[in-house]
């Protein structure tokens, strides 16, 4: 038995599938279910005796204790926190109160419980922190990749917020021992991304019509990872890492942001081409940069590969294909999270300048 925290999220709710999907081993998944958890993304285990669903916070300790002493898993993989730097920015106060005081509270209640386990479940428990390249800053065009060595230099409330949570990971296993491993992934796509984030905006943007807002030039550097790929490299990482580690999950595709939205009016272009036989690119619409908006972020994933032999199996070109024809193969899903609050949030935050 494995408790996963923000197993309804995006990249939360691949990991549970892709779990259950190879694995006879039970998944607790304990979501909070704001506006980016849903449960129609885990609708193909909805009614598997191996996923056991709890709403609920990680900053709920009596809860979290509960289920520790309930169903004593192994492991905690902690996917939990508000991800949006966008959002942080208009309100940082759900990112501090999740992000650090949650994962806290949530470290806390997994020592009491990891102490009081006998000696070989303790001897076995991990606890397997999930985290973002965006705690080491930004990086000019000409420098090389973030390892695992880089300093933190975050630059934004939501990558503030990711660094502190970082830090207390690392202290709780100098300081008390606990287990841990920390894992810092780049930009992650793929199904069930919640379409605030650029390419699942874009594609919904433009299937309907809309702008595609850019921001600023659009020369943002990311590296992208697929996001199957990235639970791969999770749970390669729980099997095998070294205790008090840090792992960098790179995809090794660098690329600027206008290459990324050119990218999917190609593909929709050939799978969903418009009616009056225009290009999707015709929509791209360049609007205000945000504040403090980071130029390049680039992972360098050498060390995952050297000691636990993992690399990405999806190519930028293969995971954006497969990412576009899954939201063409699922207008259901996108009816169903595009609530109102959400639509008047992307039409604030992506006013034309």
């Amino acid at each position: 038995m494995i408790l996963v925290t923000g197993g309804a999220g995006f990249i939360g709710a691949n990991f549970v599938l892709d779990w259950l999907a190879g694995s006879d081993e039970p998944v607790v998944n304990l979501d909070k279910l704001t506006y980016a958890g849903n449960l129609h993304n885990l609708d193909s285990v909805s009614g598997d005796a191996r996923h056991i669903f709890v709403q609920g916070d990680i900053g709920d300790t009596a809860l979290v204790e509960r289920l520790l002493a309930k169903h004593q898993p192994r492991a905690i993989v902690n996917f939990a926190a508000e991800s949006h730097v966008d959002r942080s920015i208009h309100g940082p106060d759900d990112f501090i109160q999740t992000n650090v005081v949650g994962t806290f509270k949530l470290l806390e209640a997994a020592r009491h419980y990891w102490q009081a386990l006998q000696a070989i479940k303790k001897e076995a428990f991990r606890f397997l922190h999930v985290s973002t390249d965006e705690v080491y800053g930004t990086l000019a065009a000409d420098a090389p990749a973030f390892t695992e060595e880089h300093g933190y230099e975050p630059n934004s409330p939501y990558s503030a917020s990711k660094a502190a949570s970082d830090h207390l990971v690392r202290a709780w296993h100098h300081t008390y021992g606990l287990p841990v491993l920390t894992t810092n992934c780049s930009n992650n796509y793929g199904p069930l991304h919640f379409p605030e984030k650029l390419i699942p905006l874009m594609i919904v943007n433009a299937l309907a019509g809309k702008p595609l807002p850019v921001y600023g030039d659009g020369m943002q550097v990311r590296d992208w990872l697929y996001v199957k790929d990235h639970c791969s490299a999770i749970r390669r990482v729980l099997e095998a890492g070294q205790l008090g580690q840090t792992y960098n999950i790179g995809g090794w595709n660098e690329k600027p942001n206008i290459d990324i939205v050119h990218t999917v009016c190609r593909l929709l272009d050939e799978l969903r081409p418009r009616a009056d036989g225009h290009s999707y690119a015709t929509q791209i619409t360049h609007v205000k940069d945000r504040p403090g908006h980071d130029r390049r972020y680039a992972i360098d994933a050498r060390k995952i590969e050297r000691e636990l032999g993992w690399k990405p199996a999806e190519t930028f070109d293969t995971g954006i294909r497969k990412t576009v024809q899954w939201y063409l193969d699922n207008p259901g899903w996108v009816a169903n999270v595009q609530t109102g609050a959400y639509r008047d949030w992307v039409t604030q935050q992506y006013e034309a300048a």
